[in-house]
């Protein structure tokens, strides 16, 4: 045999004999089966993975029914946080991003909870807002014009807010009439008119005293993931520790629902950490009438809106 064949046959793959028996038949159906579900894991863990719209906050950018496909590594994907189907936590770590969060970006993102709770009700929630303010910037609203670092928003193509009777854009709440709901809690801000506010970035120093203590004590409570802040006298402590000012962990973002009006947005519950954001989201696979059971199949397809399908957003 020549030295060519020798090295042809060297480098040449032995194919595997496929099996015979029905046992060994069902065993490698199985086997295949267990590396397409491997596979399948890795693609929605660190790739891509589709998310349901259940509300209406970013309409009509994205609407109640679709179902969007998410770009998680281009934020750089995190291993999974929970055992599936239960809110028990694991160890998880992070891959390193193309690029951050940045305005205008549809984001996808673990809910952080209610204002004034430290963790949410139910773990491992979804949003999906637009993005508005990133890391050190200064956000205001000013009868729902929406200004960051002094410059007028960029709007949405679909925006949309509540119309009256004729057609007219309602009023806007006015200045001063507090909203109770709003972050940070007691500021006079509402949604109309909010701000300004500056997001805190990693690194940020802010005085902490009797007078804000309030507006950050969740944000900073939850940078422990425990109870720390206190007051005692006209003393703040933080994890047992008397300061008079606050140091950032963690980089922080804004976001907003395009449907300005019917949107519990950062202007409600607070701000999205950076290890709590998920992806973005790029393109909307389908849509159909999310009201109509399965039961129902024939009328749940139907209901599929051709306009929306494979439709990127912007």
């Amino acid at each position: 045999m020549s030295f060519q064949e020798k090295l042809k046959n060297f480098f040449k793959k032995k194919e595997k004999p496929k099996p015979t028996t029905i046992a060994g038949k069902i065993a490698e159906f199985f086997k295949q089966l267990a590396f397409a579900g491997i596979a399948a894991l890795f693609i929605i863990t660190f790739i891509i993975q589709n998310t349901r719209i259940p509300t209406g906050s970013m309409e009509d950018t994205i609407l109640v029914g679709d179902f969007v496909l998410v770009n998680k590594f281009i934020y750089g994907s995190s291993s999974p946080r929970y055992i599936p189907f239960t809110e028990v936590a694991l160890p998880f770590f992070t891959l390193p991003a193309f690029k951050d969060p940045k305005p205008k970006d549809i984001v996808v993102f673990e809910y952080p909870g209610d204002r004034d709770l430290l963790e949410p009700v139910e773990k491992n929630i979804n949003y999906v807002k637009r993005c508005i303010g990133t890391p050190g910037d200064t956000v205001l609203i000013v009868d729902k014009v929406v200004y960051v670092n002094g410059k007028e928003f960029w709007k949405p193509t679909f925006i949309k807010y509540y119309r009256g009777q004729y057609g007219s854009y309602l009023r806007p709440v006015p200045k001063g009439l507090a909203e109770p709901r709003i972050f940070p809690k007691g500021m006079d801000w509402n949604e109309d008119n909010y701000g300004p506010l500056v997001i805190p970035k990693k690194g940020m120093k802010i005085p902490l005293n009797i007078y804000n203590v309030e507006q950050w004590r969740t944000v900073i409570d939850r940078e422990f993931g425990k109870r720390v802040v206190e007051i005692k006298g006209n003393a703040i402590v933080v994890d047992g520790i008397p300061v008079s000012s606050y140091t950032f962990k963690k980089d922080y973002y804004f976001m907003m629902g395009d449907n300005r009006d019917d949107s519990m947005d950062s202007r409600f519950w607070g701000l999205v950490p950076r290890d709590a954001v998920v992806g973005e989201a790029f393109i909307t696979l389908f849509s159909w009438d999310r009201e109509i059971p399965f039961s129902e199949l024939f009328k749940l397809l139907g209901s599929i809106r051709p306009d929306r399908v494979l439709k990127l957003l912007h």
